[in-house]
């Protein structure tokens, strides 16, 4: 079993910021923790602490029964590496290193065949064995079948980037949970991966006797599969003992019992600082005085000393104005569409004002038809138009927006939105995005702060016809919830793409795309489309 425990943690930003300060806790054995915390806290940066990616100023981080870690980014579409190599990646140090001499004897074995070389080789062998390579290969052949479909053997030259984001989280997330290690350090697990994706993790998770930290922002994943919540807000850490469903109310409990030690230590503070005020004043004129003038003095400087008790977080305070406005009853029209090689021909309206969300697995074609409502050249037949008056605006899954690098969350607004500096700073408050933020290029916000910023655009674009591609995948928790206030407070049509279960209960339709091609429209959400008895 495994254990992880930080101990007086402090760390600096390159630029010099504190990030955490003076951090300490302990996740035990078996635990299933989740991180949680604005977007930019420093959740990521705590967990490449954990794995040594990098060091603290201060500060000693522990762990025991071997260390698996899943780290935010996997792979890319550049990314030339193979199956073998991304497992390769997740395994235990031991072999990882055994792999690496045998690696390296094979390429001098391709060059010379004399006897010190062949012994060398012999020997990488030997040592490859005895770290378990050969019974990890093993390992990774149930992976594999798991999460590709096919043996060890097969796709072992594969490369990284001919598989989907959520084959290549589901791979790594079965060697991880499959593999030696006691100790898993899981950053976003989730992202990329459908709702049957997310079901059965959340379903290893509750069965692994594993120790496990991880960073989610799905809501109902975390309620179901994390009984603890660590939190990472403003450079401090505390930790919720209880699971997701009690923690808002456990979180609003602390910060007012915070808010009340700080009342009374200010209380405390103002008291004593006139008393010797009023000690002195007595001092300059009888001498009797200067005795308790001093004492007070000695405790006044030690109350300042130990220091104000911790200051409750300030929540965030996210104000989406998405406005719309009125359009034709009919807001989208499909009529005998379809997407070549993706789905069969059906019809469908969208009336003013609905929230539809569409579902289905990942590859069926869901981002494809948000694409080609909003205008981009996508290959199909039939037709797929918008009402009168309709002005969609389209949020992408992956944030590619090349227009947008290499320009300030500042810079854009003002460009694309002829706004003053200051305008463009206040309306940057509101999805707190301003200060040092909104001096940063786009390329370096986190997902988080980059998801914002589209929405902003979205908003300021004066959009009737929102299509959103997964905008939860990346907020954190209040930035999830102020899009759902904002879009319940929308004068207009949503069209959402989404796999998160918590956000889809606020919408009035489900349009699934299924497995076998069809499109067909269901009462409640539709997580395995399975279920439903569709007519023939």
């Amino acid at each position: 079993m495994g254990h992880v425990e930080i101990g007086h943690l402090t760390y600096v930003l390159p630029d010099g910021r504190p990030l955490l300060d003076d951090v300490s806790f302990r996740i035990g054995e078996g635990v299933k923790a989740a991180l949680v915390g604005p977007n930019g806290a420093g959740k990521t940066t705590l967990m490449r602490l954990i794995s040594a990616d990098l060091q603290p100023v201060e500060g000693t981080v522990a762990h025991s029964g071997g260390l698996g870690v899943m780290r935010q980014f996997i792979g890319s579409i550049r990314d030339s590496r193979t199956v073998h190599d991304l497992l390769l990646s997740v395994a235990p140090t031991r072999v990882r290193e055994a792999a690496a001499r045998l690696n390296d004897a094979e390429l001098v074995m391709m060059e010379r065949d004399d006897e010190k070389t062949q012994m060398r080789y012999a020997q990488a062998i030997t040592d490859y064995t005895d770290a378990g390579g050969y019974d990890i290969e093993v390992l990774w052949d149930t992976c594999t079948l798991a999460a590709l479909g096919m043996p060890y053997d097969r796709c072992k030259y594969r490369e990284v980037n001919t598989l989907s984001g959520g084959e290549q989280k589901r791979l790594v997330l079965e060697a991880l949970l499959r593999g030696p290690d006691q100790t898993l350090l899981l950053d976003e697990p989730d992202n990329y991966l459908d709702v049957p994706g997310k079901l059965w993790l959340e379903q290893a998770l509750r069965e692994t006797p594993k120790t496990v930290l991880l960073v989610s922002h799905d809501r109902q994943l975390l309620a179901n599969a994390a009984d603890r919540i660590v939190t990472v807000e403003s450079g401090n850490i505390w930790v919720h003992g209880g699971g997701f469903a009690t923690y808002a109310d456990a979180r609003k409990e602390r910060n007012e019992r915070l808010d009340e030690l700080r009342r009374r230590w200010d209380e405390e503070h103002a008291k004593l600082k006139r008393l010797v005020n009023m000690l002195k004043n007595k001092a300059t004129y009888n001498d009797g005085m200067a005795s308790a003038y001093h004492a007070a003095q000695t405790r006044l400087r030690k109350f300042e000393e130990a220091g104000p008790p911790e200051v409750a977080p300030k929540d965030q305070l996210i104000n989406m104005r998405l406005r719309g406005g009125r359009t034709g009853k009919r807001a989208v029209i499909c009529e005998t569409l379809e997407l070549t090689g993706l789905m069969k021909p059906f019809d469908l309206e969208i009336w003013y004002g609905e929230r539809v969300a569409v579902l289905g697995s990942n590859g069926s074609g869901k981002s494809h038809f948000l694409r080609l409502i909003a205008g981009d050249a996508v290959r199909h037949t039939g037709v797929a138009r918008l009402g009168a008056r309709v002005v969609s605006g389209h949020f992408a899954q992956t944030h590619s927006r090349p227009e947008l690098m290499k320009r300030t969350p500042c810079e854009i607004v003002m460009t694309e939105h002829a706004k003053l500096k200051n305008e463009a700073m206040k309306v940057l408050a509101r999805y707190e995005l301003a200060g040092g933020i909104a001096e940063q290029r786009f390329e370096t916000l986190s997902g988080g702060q980059q998801a914002r910023l589209q929405i902003l655009l979205l908003e300021l674009s004066g959009a009737t016809l929102l299509l959103l591609d997964e905008p939860t995948d990346n907020l954190d928790l209040a930035s999830a919830e102020a899009l759902q206030d904002g879009l319940n407070a929308f004068d207009g049509t949503v069209l959402a793409v989404t796999h998160d279960r918590w956000f889809a209960a606020d919408f009035d339709r489900f349009l699934v795309f299924g497995s076998d091609g069809r499109v067909y429209e269901a009462p409640e959400p539709v997580w395995d489309e399975t279920r439903v008895v569709r007519p023939r």
